[in-house]
């Protein structure tokens, strides 16, 4: 047998990043089922991607977004860097076109939502593996439609902190700014997003998949 044909024969290596347990168990056994598939890893914190990928020998990387210790796509952008052949598809419950960008720009491969048929996932990983993107066609036009984030990095900062109600004083020491840059960038924030406040302008911002 070549080596060519034993490549072609050999089974895609699996990274599974998910934190919801029961989810991640159902994704590893579906796909498990198919012949050219083996999840190898499991890991349920975004933190723990990039140790897992180094220590096992994986080239399609599955990735939720909403994970303790670091989100999926920064797991992504972590993951790029340290195994910059790797394919990464990010699989999610949350369809917003934010999280969409966030994911092409993190080095994605593919981002489908998790409601999307099994047989569709495990196709998703073959054609990826041949160097193809996939995106779900909803996601791409909604994308499309949204535009592209229109917050700087150090607003998205900003509000992030701002999330769980902490002060302005609170917000200046955790994030080291005087109050006066914390209050101008929550300001141009909030009319970035047509918010009449913080709360609000963190839920528009979340909603959309901007944070």
């Amino acid at each position: 047998m070549t080596q060519a044909s034993e490549a072609a024969r050999a089974p895609i290596r699996i990274l599974l990043a998910e934190d919801q347990s029961m989810v991640r168990e159902a994704l590893a056994a579906l796909l498990g089922l198919e012949p050219d598939i083996e999840v190898l890893a499991q890991v349920a914190r975004g933190d723990e991607v990039v140790p897992a990928a180094l220590a096992h020998d994986v080239n399609v990387a599955l990735l939720d977004i909403e994970m303790p210790g670091m989100t999926g796509i920064e797991a992504a952008q972590a993951l790029r860097r340290a195994r910059p052949g790797m394919k990464i598809v990010v699989v999610t419950t949350f369809g917003r076109p934010g999280y969409l960008r966030g994911a092409m720009e993190a080095g994605a491969s593919a981002f489908l939502v998790k409601d999307a048929p099994a047989a569709e996932l495990a196709e998703a990983v073959r054609r990826v593996l041949a160097g193809e993107r996939v995106i779900d066609p909803g996601l791409a036009a909604a994308a499309l439609a949204e535009g592209a984030n229109p917050l700087t990095e150090r607003e998205r900062e900003v509000l992030r902190a701002a999330e769980h109600g902490a002060t302005n004083a609170e917000l200046a020491a955790a994030l080291s700014l005087s109050q006066g840059t914390v209050r101008n960038y929550l300001s141009t924030a909030i009319q970035k997003l047509a918010a009449r406040n913080r709360a609000e302008a963190v839920r528009v911002a979340r909603e959309k998949g901007w944070l």
